[in-house]
């Protein structure tokens, strides 16, 4: 099958082969976020802009291009070089081949013997590709099927796919289905020539999929030539854009390009000016849990909060109150009644705690200052990171990174930031963690020092979160730094210099 594979290369040029590849800028999903990778480490390069209102509700869909056209017509090429041009973070290419249909026994021969039809329409699991392209296009994490093409099943392991500005959603089938064609914001039919589809087939499944020339003639000729002239040839009249040639029409591509670029400036949000003129003139919320302020804990704020104070006792103090704050929020979870018994044969009526699990959930970079007390008091807990800056040119937060522990929706969330002030930083990440189906009555944030308008923009955007903080001061000033404040944490406990723009609640990234 090697010499076949070398034959057709010589026939027909490796699509893509005339030109270097570009360095990839973008993110296709969570374990390719965008970065640049170094021998000693990684930098993240770019950022996902709000999602959602100031109200914590999503009023920015993905934008989700549909990419159809016959098989090996170079669709996925095409895929590609869209996403290099656009240069935007967080894009997402979803491949309709991850949703073939699990077969049954039978089918399993059939297809061993090159006899089961995988271009038709019941092939694939429609149902799944619309309930996932709807939670992912609304800006939530999903879960994606992993298909062997060798054993023609699924794998047992899935993909996770989260945090998609642009969505590029490819197969034979994309505009199949009347449901799906609903979800398609731009739909975009590659139109290659059949000889040229044939040959790439030809090696592409004798090359990456194992199989012989025999077998992939017979199946193009039984199944894949067929189903092309029935099922998608006739959906070219509902793309919007033909791109004859596929990946050779670069004119078709700076096109399309051009139209997604201004779909996504028309989308633009700005969450943090609505923050500063909403819910400041409320009471603060019942949600809210203030440390008692007594003589111990109003001493460690005199320490912390005096410019003169060291470095060593600025860490020493700020880790105490670290300590009575996580005891304090761990005093807030559910617990139920328990009976044990004790080394005198007595009984004892206590409490355990009544939940699955509890998760800790840093917002990087001084928001991790607070894991090693969380880790002091509560016994295997699991640890998550989400990385949020503010953008120096808009002053809107962004997203750069995150890292979640497997099925944390089950937990209770300790989200963890040293200072809110506006809340934006907060608010993101809270939403990160809705995203991923942890219910909201399960998230507690934890902050040592908190403006009352952070307190208000997130409980007024997500009512059922718990707030705890050691004090909540009143002001915020023009440069969205809390007064009278604690200075920078990250850059007094880390020994790294403020830059001049800082704001309490994201840190700027320290190389």
């Amino acid at each position: 099958s090697n010499s076949s594979a070398e034959s057709l290369d010589r026939l027909y040029p490796a699509v893509g082969s005339s030109k270097p590849p570009r360095k990839r800028t973008t993110s296709q999903c969570k374990s390719e976020p965008p970065l640049l990778r170094t021998s000693k480490r990684t930098i993240y390069t770019a950022g996902r802009p709000p999602w959602y209102n100031e109200h914590g509700t999503q009023s920015k869909e993905a934008f989700v291009i549909g990419l159809g056209g016959g098989s090996a017509s170079g669709k996925t090429t095409v895929a590609t070089m869209i996403i290099e041009a656009l240069d935007v973070p967080w894009v997402v290419l979803l491949s309709m081949d991850s949703f073939y249909k699990v077969l049954t026994k039978q089918q399993q021969e059939q297809a061993a013997s090159n006899d089961f039809n995988f271009d038709h329409p019941d092939a694939f699991d429609f149902d799944l590709i619309i309930a996932t392209l709807k939670k992912l296009k609304q800006g939530k994490s999903v879960k994606i099927p992993i298909y062997d093409f060798t054993t023609h099943s699924r794998k047992k392991e899935w993909k996770t796919l989260y945090g998609a500005n642009v969505i590029i959603f490819e197969g034979i089938m994309a505009f199949a289905d009347k449901e799906l064609l609903k979800l398609l914001d731009l739909k975009i039919f590659v139109d290659t020539d059949s000889d040229i589809r044939l040959v790439r087939r030809l090696r592409r499944d004798i090359s990456e999929r194992g199989r012989d020339i025999e077998g992939v003639i017979k199946q193009y000729n039984k199944f894949v030539k067929p189903a092309f002239d029935q099922y998608i040839q006739p959906t070219m009249r509902l793309a919007d854009i033909v791109v004859p040639r596929g990946s050779g029409n670069t004119v078709a591509i700076d096109l399309i390009v051009q139209h997604v670029h201004s779909q996504l400036e028309e989308r633009e949000l700005s969450v943090r000016a609505a923050l500063a003129s909403a819910h400041q003139c409320h009471p603060l919320p019942q949600t809210l849990s203030v440390l008692k302020s007594t003589p111990q804990v109003r001493g460690m704020h005199t320490i912390i909060r005096n410019k003169e104070t060291s470095r060593d006792e600025f860490i020493f103090y700020s880790k105490r109150l670290m300590r009575l704050l996580i005891e304090h929020a761990l005093s807030l979870l559910p617990f139920q009644s328990c009976t044990v018994q004790t080394p005198q044969g007595q009984d004892y009526e206590g409490r355990t705690y009544s939940g699955k699990q509890i998760t800790g959930v840093s917002i990087l970079r001084a928001g991790e200052t607070m894991e090693p007390a969380l880790r002091a008091v509560c016994k295997d807990v699991r640890i998550g990171t989400i990385l949020i800056q503010t953008n120096c040119n808009t002053g809107e937060p962004e997203l750069h990174y995150l890292r979640l522990p497997k099925d944390i929706s089950e937990d209770h969330v300790i989200l963890m930031d040293c200072t809110v002030s506006t809340g934006a930083a907060a608010m993101m990440a809270v939403r990160v963690l809705l995203d991923h189906d942890v219910p909201e009555d399960k998230i507690f944030l934890l902050s040592l020092l908190m403006a009352e308008m952070g307190v208000h923009s997130v409980a007024y955007a997500f009512p059922r979160v718990k707030i705890i903080t050691t004090a909540v001061d009143k002001k915020v000033n023009d440069l969205f730094r809390i007064i009278p404040g604690i200075g920078n944490f990250g850059d007094r406990y880390f020994g790294t210099d403020a830059p001049p723009d800082w704001s309490d609640d994201e840190d700027a990234l320290s190389t």
